[in-house]
């Protein structure tokens, strides 16, 4: 006999509203809009900013363009539009308007529609990928140079720390081509000093023969590309916390020192790169207290002593500093912008990791009466034209913002001071977004219109929708009822398919549109072993509720085999896949998974709620 328990159509039910309602902001598709954000943070929108865009989009002589709306929202201008040529429009009147120009940024976005109430629940929208919303795709790729100076001024730093601990006498360590050498007073010295290096940072470099008063070394290259691909995963989370703000990103490595950054949504290449390249973070070093009374003479002749660095000041003057630096903003837990009670100006309070907290504590226990710096740094986009395209690099530019006495001990909590309050507000949003691990260079940049990703939409739209209803076509007119059925399960999987990739907050690309509508075509894959079952069990002369049953219970091994084969695929195609790849693997695992439960279960309790307890003598199938 046929039957289905009674809280497995309770489970049907269930699945088939939340599939449903969690699919449902879906429906509600953004529209085009104008974001008007200021340039500088700190300077927010207001209501005289409103005014303004509202002048320039009425414009002159009549030329009025027609937004939706124009609303302040968390201090940016929000222009909607009711079509996409306005919305261009718009942003060209928008971004040479004279008041808006050069204090505030104009950029293409598009803006959700998604009820309330249905944000409360949890609801959302899937995430457009670039191909299917437009915006502007970055490659960045890690600046070696950097990244190679900033392990060998760690490595001059701990050969000086270990000379000075074993009472070695040096001359000074120096760069030549890609190595290091250490110069020292005497030959035996040499010696001692290749000794005290092979034992205390042997691991790290290798050493060359030398003349009788230097030893030459390297640092390793698997130290180096150790680096680079940590400087790469540093960078990639960074990145991302720091682009979330802006955008929707998408940011992921491509190979070991490359990052591919997307921006759905976004078609100013300006603000995307000011956001990228914002990478102001501070630096501790020690005032060479012991070569200020030459500064003059040094500044002059370039002749800095070798373990000290010569630093312009933010009142245009030069200081000395020693190249140790105590601690550095990539070391940093915690900032946040406030007032300093004994001056009243505008300070940032930090928090330090342990380890640089610790250092900093050392430090300062041993140089109270001393001078401490501390240099801002701060990477800007410089534009050069080559070859008629303008290429867009960044300059560290490094500034001392404050040279204080030490007038006691501390650790990893302190304040900041000698900055404006926009410097502060500005200073402590790029601490906490994080500070690059290394610089980063843009490789290629492309921008894809939003006209072009509506219509990537309407053409995949089109695909889903049209395999579906050839799917749905031929099983009506071949599986009559059952073709019914089959129909049903091809809905409700659709709906888990798409309510469970919004819950996730996954990427909808075109190759995922692409994987949604091999989706449909696959799952029908079940319901043909199911119904072709079935006929053979009526051939055999079975009645139909007994066919039915044994159908389904004997198809579902058949079809478990068939789709964990196509999931292991789906799951190597995520595992080994990058991009657009991921994005097809990761609709097609859940469709298969999606396709087995309302094949394999879904479309049973629908035959049930239809046939069971009837007495058949035929079975339309």
């Amino acid at each position: 006999m046929f039957d289905y328990p009674k809280w497995k159509y309770w489970i049907l039910a269930i699945v088939a509203f939340f599939s449903a309602l969690y699919s449902l902001p879906n429906a509600f598709l953004s529209i085009p809009s104008v974001t008007v954000a200021a340039e500088k943070r700190g300077a927010p929108a207001d209501a005289t900013t409103k005014g303004t865009v509202e002048g320039a989009l009425i414009g002159k002589e009549g030329q009025k363009v027609s937004a939706s709306s124009v609303e302040l929202i968390d201090g940016r201008v929000i222009a909607k539009f009711p079509d996409i040529a306005t919305q261009l429009e718009a942003a060209a009147r928008l971004n040479q308007d004279p008041a808006l120009k050069g204090k505030f940024n104009s950029s293409l976005t598009l803006w959700p529609t998604v009820p309330e109430w249905l944000k409360k629940i949890g609801g959302r929208s899937m995430t457009l990928g670039l191909d299917l919303r437009g915006g502007v795709q970055f490659l960045l790729e890690v600046d070696e140079k950097t990244t190679r100076d900033a392990l060998d001024n760690r490595l001059i730093n701990n050969l000086y720390d270990t000379f000075r601990s074993r009472e070695i006498s040096y001359s000074g360590v120096t760069r030549e081509g890609g190595n290091l050498i250490a110069s020292f007073i005497s030959a035996e010295e040499a010696v001692k000093g290749r000794t005290a290096i092979e034992q205390a940072i042997g691991t790290e470099v290798l050493v060359q023969p030398g003349d009788g008063t230097s030893v030459t070394m390297s640092i390793r290259p698997e130290i180096v590309s150790q680096a680079l691909l940590a400087a790469v995963e540093q960078n990639t989370t960074t990145l991302r916390e720091r682009l979330s703000a802006l955008a929707e990103p998408v940011v992921q490595m491509q190979g070991t020192s490359r990052i591919v950054v997307q921006l759905p949504g976004i078609q100013d290449t300006r603000q995307a790169k000011a956001a990228i390249g914002s990478t102001a973070t501070l630096e501790y070093r020690a005032v060479d207290e012991a070569n200020l009374g030459r500064l003059n003479e040094i500044a002059a002749t370039g002749n800095v002593p070798p373990d000290s660095l010569l630093f312009d000041t933010k009142e245009g003057g030069k200081i000395l500093l020693k190249k140790a630096v105590i601690a550095s903003g990539n070391e940093l837990i915690n900032a946040a912008t406030g007032v300093d009670q004994q001056s009243g100006k505008p300070a940032v309070s930090v928090t330090l990791s342990a380890a640089a907290g610790e250092r900093m504590l050392d430090f300062t226990q041993g140089n109270v009466g001393k001078r401490m710096a501390v240099v801002y740094i701060e990477n800007v986009p410089v534009v050069n034209t080559v070859d008629g395209k303008d290429v867009t690099t960044f300059e560290a530019r490094k500034t001392v913002i404050s040279d204080a006495v030490l007038q006691g001990v501390f650790g990893k909590n302190f304040q900041t001071t000698g900055l404006s309050f926009d410097e502060a507000n500005e200073l402590s949003m790029s601490l906490k977004n994080g500070s690059l691990a290394a610089p980063m260079k843009f490789a290629s940049e492309r921008v894809i219109g939003p006209s072009l990703g509506a219509e990537n939409v309407k053409a995949g739209m089109m695909a889903v929708i049209g395999s579906f209803l050839l799917v749905l076509l031929f099983f009506v007119v071949y599986y009559k009822t059952f073709g019914v059925i089959t129909g049903i399960a091809l809905i409700v999987n659709l709906l888990m398919v798409v309510a469970i990739m919004s819950l996730l907050g996954a990427t909808l690309t075109l190759p995922g549109l692409a994987g949604l509508a091999l989706t449909v075509g696959m799952s029908v894959d079940a319901n043909v072993l199911i119904n072709e079952r079935i006929r053979e069990e009526l051939r055999r002369g079975m009645t139909p509720l007994h066919a039915i049953d044994v159908g389904y219970e004997k198809a579902s091994g058949t079809i478990w085999d068939a789709n964990v084969t196509a999931l292991l695929g789906g799951v190597a195609l995520f595992a080994f896949g990058s991009g657009p790849i991921q994005g097809f693997a990761i609709t097609l695992c859940l469709g298969i998974l999606t396709s087995v439960y309302t094949a394999v279960s879904f479309s049973k309790g629908i035959a049930a709620m239809i046939y069971s307890g009837r007495k058949l003598t035929k079975l339309a199938i």
